[in-house]
């Protein structure tokens, strides 16, 4: 079993045996994704970039399990692969940015 299927299924497990799966719809799985991307963004507040480098990794790894957890619920929730879905927008961004005009700037693809 690879490490993504074998994760989900600890997910759902642990959800399951707290019965929590009535409160996994899509909207407030996507609530919780954003809310704990704020809990991310938290860690950095106020710090300047030198000091940004420096937090403690273990509140990044917890803040970003809970992102990444909710995130598989809902890819898993509507049937989708996230290396799948990830890779096909990687090709789009392909397109939208290509190297030869994007390298080496953080413009929008409309502005490049």
């Amino acid at each position: 079993m690879d490490k993504y299927k074998k994760v989900i299924k600890e997910l759902i497990k642990f959800r399951n045996d707290r019965d929590w799966e009535q409160f996994h719809d899509s909207k407030n799985l996507a609530t919780a994704i954003s809310i704990e991307a704020a809990e991310l963004n938290e860690i950095f507040l106020w710090k300047t970039i030198k000091e940004s480098e420096d937090v403690k990794i273990e509140k990044i790894k917890e803040e970003l399990a809970d992102i990444l957890s909710f995130s598989f619920l809902l890819a898993e929730k509507h049937g989708l692969d996230p290396f799948d879905i990830i890779s096909e927008k990687i090709k789009i961004n392909a397109k939208k940015y290509p190297v030869d005009k994007a390298k080496g700037t953080a413009k929008k693809y409309n502005e490049l």
